[in-house]
């Protein structure tokens, strides 16, 4: 019971951590849109997520490319520039520019590479999760600038179908996950489930979740010489205890920052008749705060699977809940279902 319990508080940590990304990607989106920011020239323009669609199936293969040779610190190397590189993009607008030099914003760049050294020189698990909310919400508010509503519905829906593909079917994925698990970078978040936990000399965990050998064989233990696990409900209670015995919960910094893309979407391109609601001194539209909450009742529905003892594709449940949501405040703002998809200049 008392794991049950530490795994329901973390799930509630991971949720936090979603709305922090989301909030912070709300946050910016101004910002950088006045910074000049936004990555394309027509926002509006489909096939924008067809580019990047190429774009993340190349990095993926290039990324089990290095994992398979061994070569997986290139990795490392990446995703640390990444967060180096898109938290001076969050820095360069939250932190004031009191020294430049060479047009930067010379507080920005330190913050920035002190963020790089720490998840080089100590990447435990509460360096990871806080550089993944930077880079997080740094990610998503330029993606959300850049991508209208209909590229960006698309963009999340072959996105929630490929990683389905790549989780049950290619299983891929799962490698992919395991690599990178290795080398401590902010691609998966860590939730502890004890305070004593350390990410730094914590074993790398299945990322499949599930229970192999004698142990599956016997309801989650071995079985011991003269015993068997006879009692049907001994059983269950020992599968129980397995599933629950983790020190902690992990789920990928892409699951947070994919379905952000359309919250901050649609709070850039929301019409201005759409009504909104202001919390935390942001003024969320409706059609934002429907999405938000999509995601996370997406994220529930997730993380009660993946509680269940197996690891699960993210993306199916948290990007349907996004669009979801987005659809039912948009119908809520009165804002017709043709253009709320960002189909109504095409028919």
């Amino acid at each position: 019971m008392q794991q049950r319990t530490r795994a329901l508080v973390a799930s509630v940590f991971i949720g936090l951590i979603f709305l922090l990304v989301q909030l912070g990607a709300l946050a910016l989106v101004q910002p950088f849109e006045a910074a000049g920011y936004q990555a394309v020239e027509d926002p509006s323009d489909p096939t924008n997520t067809l580019i990047y669609v190429v774009a993340i199936l190349i990095a993926t293969g290039l990324m089990l490319l290095a994992i398979k040779l061994d070569v997986d610190r290139l990795i490392r190397g990446f995703v640390v520039f990444a967060g180096v590189y898109l938290s001076w993009y969050v820095f360069s607008v939250v932190v004031p520019s009191v020294v430049t030099y060479g047009g930067f914003n010379v507080l920005a760049v330190v913050a920035a590479l002190v963020l790089g050294a720490a998840l080089l020189r100590y990447p435990e698990w509460y360096v990871i999760d806080a550089s993944g909310v930077v880079m997080g919400a740094g990610a998503a508010g330029v993606f959300g600038i850049s991508f209208g509503l209909l590229p960006a519905i698309l963009l999340l829906s072959v996105l929630a179908i490929y990683d389905a593909i790549s989780v049950y079917g290619t299983e891929h994925m799962l490698t992919l996950a395991s690599g990178v698990m290795d080398l401590k970078v902010p691609v998966v978040l860590v939730v502890p489930l004890t305070l004593s936990y350390s990410f730094l000399s914590a074993e790398t965990p299945d990322p499949t979740g599930e229970v192999e050998g004698d142990a599956a064989a016997n309801g989650g233990e071995p079985e011991r010489e003269g015993e068997s696990v006879a009692d049907g409900s001994a059983g269950e209670d020992a599968v129980e205890a397995e599933r629950m015995d983790r020190d902690a919960l992990f789920i990928g910094l892409g699951d947070a920052v994919i379905p952000t893309v359309l919250v901050a979407s649609a709070a850039f391109f929301a019409p201005s008749s759409v009504p909104a609601v202001g919390a935390l001194g942001l003024v969320i539209p409706v059609t934002a705060l429907g999405a938000m909450v999509g995601t996370l009742l997406g994220l529930v529905v997730l993380l009660r699977m993946v509680l269940e003892g197996r690891a699960h594709a993210g993306l199916p449940l948290l990007n349907g809940g996004v669009i979801g949501g987005y659809l039912f405040g948009a119908l809520l703002s009165g804002i017709p279902i043709l253009e709320a998809l960002g189909v109504a200049g095409f028919v």
